[in-house]
Protein backbone atom coordinates (compact mmCIF):
# COMPACT_ATOMS: atom_id res chain seq x y z
CA UNK A 1 0.00 0.00 0.00
CA UNK A 2 1.47 3.35 -1.05
CA UNK A 3 1.86 6.03 1.65
CA UNK A 4 -0.80 8.69 1.82
CA UNK A 5 0.20 12.05 0.28
CA UNK A 6 0.36 15.39 2.02
CA UNK A 7 -1.67 18.07 0.22
CA UNK A 8 -1.17 21.83 0.02
CA UNK A 9 -3.58 24.51 -1.25
CA UNK A 10 -3.78 28.29 -1.04
CA UNK A 11 -5.54 31.31 -2.49
CA UNK A 12 -9.02 29.89 -2.85
CA UNK A 13 -10.44 33.33 -1.98
CA UNK A 14 -13.71 31.70 -0.92
CA UNK A 15 -16.62 34.12 -1.23
CA UNK A 16 -20.40 33.74 -1.57
CA UNK A 17 -20.23 35.23 -5.08
CA UNK A 18 -18.14 32.29 -6.29
CA UNK A 19 -20.31 29.26 -5.65
CA UNK A 20 -18.32 27.37 -8.30
CA UNK A 21 -15.12 27.62 -6.26
CA UNK A 22 -16.95 26.68 -3.08
CA UNK A 23 -18.36 23.56 -4.77
CA UNK A 24 -14.96 22.63 -6.22
CA UNK A 25 -13.43 22.90 -2.76
CA UNK A 26 -16.14 20.77 -1.14
CA UNK A 27 -15.57 18.10 -3.79
CA UNK A 28 -11.81 18.31 -3.22
CA UNK A 29 -12.37 17.76 0.49
CA UNK A 30 -14.62 14.77 -0.12
CA UNK A 31 -12.25 13.19 -2.62
CA UNK A 32 -8.49 13.83 -2.53
CA UNK A 33 -8.25 15.40 0.92
CA UNK A 34 -10.11 12.62 2.72
CA UNK A 35 -7.39 10.11 1.89
CA UNK A 36 -4.45 12.45 2.55
CA UNK A 37 -1.86 12.29 5.29
CA UNK A 38 -2.64 15.95 6.06
CA UNK A 39 -3.99 19.08 4.41
CA UNK A 40 -2.18 22.43 4.59
CA UNK A 41 -3.99 25.67 3.65
CA UNK A 42 -1.36 28.36 3.09
CA UNK A 43 -3.36 31.53 3.30
CA UNK A 44 -6.06 33.51 1.48
CA UNK A 45 -8.48 30.67 2.07
CA UNK A 46 -11.22 33.31 2.30
CA UNK A 47 -11.46 36.42 0.14
CA UNK A 48 -12.03 38.34 3.35
CA UNK A 49 -12.34 37.37 7.00
CA UNK A 50 -13.82 40.01 9.26
CA UNK A 51 -13.27 38.08 12.48
CA UNK A 52 -14.25 34.80 14.08
CA UNK A 53 -17.48 36.41 15.28
CA UNK A 54 -18.69 36.90 11.69
CA UNK A 55 -21.28 34.13 11.76
CA UNK A 56 -23.24 33.64 8.53
CA UNK A 57 -24.51 30.74 6.44
CA UNK A 58 -21.56 30.80 4.03
CA UNK A 59 -18.87 30.75 6.71
CA UNK A 60 -20.76 28.14 8.73
CA UNK A 61 -20.98 25.82 5.71
CA UNK A 62 -17.23 25.98 5.17
CA UNK A 63 -16.54 25.43 8.87
CA UNK A 64 -18.76 22.36 8.97
CA UNK A 65 -17.08 20.88 5.89
CA UNK A 66 -13.60 21.39 7.33
CA UNK A 67 -14.63 20.02 10.72
CA UNK A 68 -15.77 16.79 9.03
CA UNK A 69 -12.39 16.23 7.36
CA UNK A 70 -10.88 13.09 8.96
CA UNK A 71 -7.22 14.11 8.52
CA UNK A 72 -4.91 16.60 10.27
CA UNK A 73 -5.52 20.15 9.09
CA UNK A 74 -3.04 23.04 9.19
CA UNK A 75 -3.80 26.67 8.43
CA UNK A 76 -1.64 29.72 7.72
CA UNK A 77 -2.75 33.34 7.49
CA UNK A 78 -2.81 35.11 4.13
CA UNK A 79 -3.13 38.79 3.35
CA UNK A 80 -6.91 38.42 2.97
CA UNK A 81 -7.70 36.33 6.04
CA UNK A 82 -5.08 37.36 8.61
CA UNK A 83 -7.83 37.72 11.22
CA UNK A 84 -8.59 34.00 11.31
CA UNK A 85 -8.19 33.20 14.99
CA UNK A 86 -8.06 30.40 17.50
CA UNK A 87 -11.86 30.26 17.70
CA UNK A 88 -12.06 29.43 14.00
CA UNK A 89 -9.22 26.91 14.25
CA UNK A 90 -10.86 25.19 17.20
CA UNK A 91 -14.17 24.97 15.34
CA UNK A 92 -12.58 23.18 12.36
CA UNK A 93 -9.92 21.23 14.26
CA UNK A 94 -7.00 23.03 12.61
CA UNK A 95 -3.54 23.94 13.87
CA UNK A 96 -2.64 27.57 13.13
CA UNK A 97 0.89 27.83 11.74
CA UNK A 98 3.16 30.85 11.96
CA UNK A 99 4.44 32.34 8.71
CA UNK A 100 7.07 31.07 7.97
CA UNK A 101 7.09 27.49 9.27
CA UNK A 102 9.48 24.63 8.54
CA UNK A 103 8.08 21.11 8.43
CA UNK A 104 9.58 17.69 7.75
CA UNK A 105 7.84 16.80 4.49
CA UNK A 106 8.39 13.07 4.02
CA UNK A 107 12.01 13.41 5.02
CA UNK A 108 12.69 16.78 3.34
CA UNK A 109 12.85 19.97 5.47
CA UNK A 110 10.43 22.32 3.73
CA UNK A 111 9.72 26.00 4.33
CA UNK A 112 6.03 26.94 4.17
CA UNK A 113 4.94 30.55 3.65
CA UNK A 114 1.96 32.44 2.33
CA UNK A 115 4.38 34.36 0.14
CA UNK A 116 3.44 38.01 0.51
CA UNK A 117 6.37 38.76 2.80
CA UNK A 118 8.68 37.77 -0.07
CA UNK A 119 7.45 40.61 -2.29
CA UNK A 120 9.84 43.16 -0.82
CA UNK A 121 10.12 45.23 -4.02
CA UNK A 122 6.51 46.32 -3.51
CA UNK A 123 7.38 48.76 -0.75
CA UNK A 124 3.87 50.26 -0.56
CA UNK A 125 2.38 46.86 0.09
CA UNK A 126 5.02 45.97 2.66
CA UNK A 127 4.13 49.09 4.65
CA UNK A 128 0.44 48.19 4.58
CA UNK A 129 1.26 44.62 5.58
CA UNK A 130 3.16 45.76 8.66
CA UNK A 131 0.18 47.89 9.71
CA UNK A 132 -2.43 45.19 9.18
CA UNK A 133 -0.41 42.56 11.02
CA UNK A 134 0.20 44.75 14.08
CA UNK A 135 -1.64 43.64 17.26
CA UNK A 136 -2.75 47.22 17.94
CA UNK A 137 -4.45 47.60 14.55
CA UNK A 138 -6.11 44.21 14.80
CA UNK A 139 -7.44 44.86 18.29
CA UNK A 140 -8.87 48.20 17.18
CA UNK A 141 -10.38 46.67 14.04
CA UNK A 142 -12.04 43.78 15.89
CA UNK A 143 -13.53 46.25 18.38
CA UNK A 144 -15.58 47.79 15.56
CA UNK A 145 -19.01 46.53 14.52
CA UNK A 146 -19.26 43.99 11.69
CA UNK A 147 -20.79 46.57 9.28
CA UNK A 148 -17.90 48.93 10.03
CA UNK A 149 -15.38 46.16 9.43
CA UNK A 150 -17.10 45.21 6.16
CA UNK A 151 -17.00 48.81 4.94
CA UNK A 152 -13.29 49.10 5.76
CA UNK A 153 -12.53 45.78 4.03
CA UNK A 154 -14.42 46.86 0.91
CA UNK A 155 -12.49 50.11 0.72
CA UNK A 156 -9.18 48.29 1.25
CA UNK A 157 -10.05 45.85 -1.53
CA UNK A 158 -10.66 48.70 -3.98
CA UNK A 159 -7.34 50.29 -3.05
CA UNK A 160 -5.60 46.97 -3.54
CA UNK A 161 -7.11 46.57 -7.01
CA UNK A 162 -6.03 50.10 -7.96
CA UNK A 163 -2.50 49.40 -6.72
CA UNK A 164 -2.30 46.20 -8.75
CA UNK A 165 -3.58 47.87 -11.92
CA UNK A 166 -1.15 50.78 -11.50
CA UNK A 167 1.75 48.33 -11.48
CA UNK A 168 0.75 46.52 -14.66
CA UNK A 169 2.63 47.50 -17.85
CA UNK A 170 -0.64 48.28 -19.68
CA UNK A 171 -1.32 51.04 -17.17
CA UNK A 172 2.01 52.64 -17.84
CA UNK A 173 3.45 51.49 -14.54
CA UNK A 174 6.68 49.56 -13.97
CA UNK A 175 7.03 45.93 -14.99
CA UNK A 176 4.73 43.72 -12.94
CA UNK A 177 7.70 41.86 -11.43
CA UNK A 178 7.11 44.23 -8.52
CA UNK A 179 4.06 42.10 -7.72
CA UNK A 180 6.16 38.92 -7.60
CA UNK A 181 8.63 37.67 -5.03
CA UNK A 182 12.10 39.19 -4.76
CA UNK A 183 14.62 36.47 -5.75
CA UNK A 184 17.26 37.60 -3.25
CA UNK A 185 14.69 37.51 -0.45
CA UNK A 186 13.74 33.95 -1.38
CA UNK A 187 17.36 32.83 -1.16
CA UNK A 188 17.86 34.71 2.10
CA UNK A 189 14.90 33.18 3.93
CA UNK A 190 15.66 29.68 2.64
CA UNK A 191 19.29 29.97 3.74
CA UNK A 192 18.25 31.33 7.12
CA UNK A 193 15.83 28.43 7.59
CA UNK A 194 18.42 25.89 6.44
CA UNK A 195 16.16 24.38 3.75
CA UNK A 196 16.36 23.68 0.05
CA UNK A 197 12.63 23.33 -0.57
CA UNK A 198 9.97 26.03 -0.25
CA UNK A 199 6.21 26.02 -0.87
CA UNK A 200 4.14 29.21 -0.99
CA UNK A 201 1.17 30.88 -2.66
CA UNK A 202 0.03 34.52 -2.89
CA UNK A 203 1.42 35.48 -6.31
CA UNK A 204 -1.13 33.47 -8.34
CA UNK A 205 1.76 32.29 -10.54
CA UNK A 206 1.86 28.49 -10.19
CA UNK A 207 5.26 27.10 -11.15
CA UNK A 208 8.30 25.18 -9.99
CA UNK A 209 11.45 27.31 -9.78
CA UNK A 210 14.89 25.69 -9.48
CA UNK A 211 17.47 27.87 -7.75
CA UNK A 212 20.67 27.74 -5.73
CA UNK A 213 20.82 28.24 -1.95
CA UNK A 214 24.23 28.25 -0.25
CA UNK A 215 25.69 26.86 -3.48
CA UNK A 216 23.37 23.85 -3.39
CA UNK A 217 20.43 23.05 -5.69
CA UNK A 218 17.06 24.08 -4.27
CA UNK A 219 13.49 24.56 -5.42
CA UNK A 220 10.63 26.99 -4.83
CA UNK A 221 7.17 25.63 -5.66
CA UNK A 222 4.34 28.14 -6.07
CA UNK A 223 0.68 27.26 -5.66
CA UNK A 224 -1.89 28.80 -7.98
CA UNK A 225 -5.11 30.55 -7.04
CA UNK A 226 -8.47 28.88 -7.53
CA UNK A 227 -10.34 30.55 -10.38
CA UNK A 228 -10.77 28.69 -13.66
CA UNK A 229 -8.71 25.85 -12.14
CA UNK A 230 -8.07 24.50 -8.69
CA UNK A 231 -4.40 24.10 -7.80
CA UNK A 232 -2.77 21.84 -5.24
CA UNK A 233 0.53 20.20 -4.40
CA UNK A 234 0.69 16.48 -3.73
CA UNK A 235 3.78 15.34 -1.79
CA UNK A 236 4.93 11.90 -0.68
CA UNK A 237 8.21 10.07 -0.12
CA UNK A 238 8.87 10.03 -3.88
CA UNK A 239 8.72 13.83 -4.16
CA UNK A 240 6.07 16.39 -4.95
CA UNK A 241 3.93 17.39 -7.90
CA UNK A 242 2.08 20.60 -8.73
CA UNK A 243 -1.35 19.69 -10.07
CA UNK A 244 -4.56 21.37 -11.22
CA UNK A 245 -8.08 20.54 -12.30
CA UNK A 246 -10.73 22.59 -14.12
CA UNK A 247 -13.46 24.33 -12.14
CA UNK A 248 -16.79 24.08 -13.94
Amino acid sequence: MSPRPTLFISDLHLHPARADIQQAFLEFLADAATSAEALYILGDFFEVWLGDDDVNDFNTGIIEALAALPVPLYLMHGNRDFLLGQQFCASVGATLLSDPTVINLHGTPTLLMHGDSLCTADTDYMQVRRLLRSPAFQADFLAKSLPERAAFAGSARQQSKAHTQANMPAAGGPANDIMDVTPNEVVRVMSEAGVRQMIHGHTHRPARHPLSVDNKPAERVVLGDWDSHGWFIRADAAGLSLESFPIA
